[in-house]
């Protein structure tokens, strides 16, 4: 009997080492929630219209053609804003934002349509000159053109400034490389006219990577260039500069150049590769994999500066794309390049 025990103890904890196994090779993991509450409670959300930070607002809303429903604070962060309908003419796309998709506008308003109601306010901020900015809702925005909507609920914040910050919260249509690149670089021109004195790196948190600032020059010359191929490249050279923004756009557009006329190369290493019979889809990761420098370079531990001064790395960069041999190229390197971009997806 002590046996049987023994053995059944010995089979359970097996099964429970087991199923903890599974539960650890199926790749979720628990959230760790806040140990504490935070926020306001529900007496302190509630604001009148006249309130002193919203009278102005709401005003302007009058103005407009709009209704105000309501005024509140944010249970977060406590910031005043007002739920409000405006007339579309009202709101305009921030002038950094990402370009319009109008497949995914259409989408969308058919969706709408179905719904048979229009229940995600915008975001809102009072932008330049009086007028109203959506810096998150610009398909939502066209969309409601498209149905032909006379007024648009809106969430309205009288700070403007939040409309650099709230892209990041942009989750209604997924942002590309390209998307996002032209979005960060759009942002720093605006910032850089407003801001004069502002540092790239206050507005780190915006931006979100440094190397989007360079490749958003190149995609603004042109809106075809293979920026996939560079953007792991650049994330171990390019960091944030401490200099303002004026400053860090024109050394970037000097870096932009410097890789625009390395992707020159690569197209003809490319096409040489082409003649000899090579034909694969990852023909130019694998060129811009093998002319990089810090390709098989890694950071020391907790170092947080750049595995190589961009500079430096574009100047080998350079060098590495006019000597390199394509009668040292193998279908072999190319499957391997092909294994790696699988896994990486």
């Amino acid at each position: 009997m002590a046996a049987r025990s023994k053995t059944a103890r010995t089979v359970a904890r097996g099964t429970a080492k087991s199923g903890r196994t599974r539960a650890s090779s199926s790749g979720r993991k628990r959230l760790k929630m806040a140990g504490s509450e935070r926020g306001l409670a529900s007496a302190e959300i509630v604001l009148p219209r006249e309130h002193p930070e919203l009278s102005a607002l709401a005003s302007l809303v009058d103005k407009a053609g709009g209704a105000v429903i309501g005024a509140y604070r944010d249970p977060l962060g406590g910031r005043p804003l007002l739920i409000a309908t405006l007339p579309l003419r009202a709101v305009q796309p921030t002038p950094f934002q990402r370009d319009l998709s109008p497949t995914h506008t259409k989408r969308l308003a058919e969706k709408i349509e179905q719904a048979g109601a229009f229940l995600d306010p915008l975001i809102v901020v009072q932008g330049q000159e009086g007028g109203f900015w959506t810096p998150n809702g610009r398909h939502r925005l066209a969309a409601a053109r498209l149905l032909g909507l006379r007024q648009i609920t809106a969430l309205i914040c009288p700070d403007e400034a939040l409309a650099y910050r709230i892209l990041a919260l942009n989750t209604e249509k997924a942002h590309n490389l390209k998307d996002r690149s032209l979005e960060v670089i759009r942002m720093a021109r605006n910032l850089a006219r407003r801001e004069p004195t502002g540092r790239e790196l206050q507005y780190a948190q915006q931006f979100e990577a440094p190397e989007l600032l360079t490749l958003g020059i190149l995609y603004e010359e042109n809106l075809r260039f293979a920026g996939g191929a560079y953007s792991s490249f650049l994330r171990k050279v390019d960091r944030f500069s401490d200099r303002t923004l004026s400053v860090s756009l024109r050394e970037r557009a000097g870096y932009a150049s410097r890789l625009k006329q390395i992707d020159v190369q690569v197209k003809k290493i490319i096409a040489a590769l082409t003649l000899k019979g090579f034909k694969s889809p990852y023909l130019r990761n694998y060129v811009v994999a093998r002319i990089n420098p810090v390709r098989f370079l890694k950071p020391a531990k907790g170092a947080k500066g750049p595995l190589m001064p961009i500079g430096q790395a574009l100047t080998r960069m350079t060098a590495a794309a006019k000597s390199f041999k394509t009668e040292s190229v193998s279908n072999a390197d190319l499957a391997w390049v092909a294994v790696g971009a699988g896994a990486q997806d």
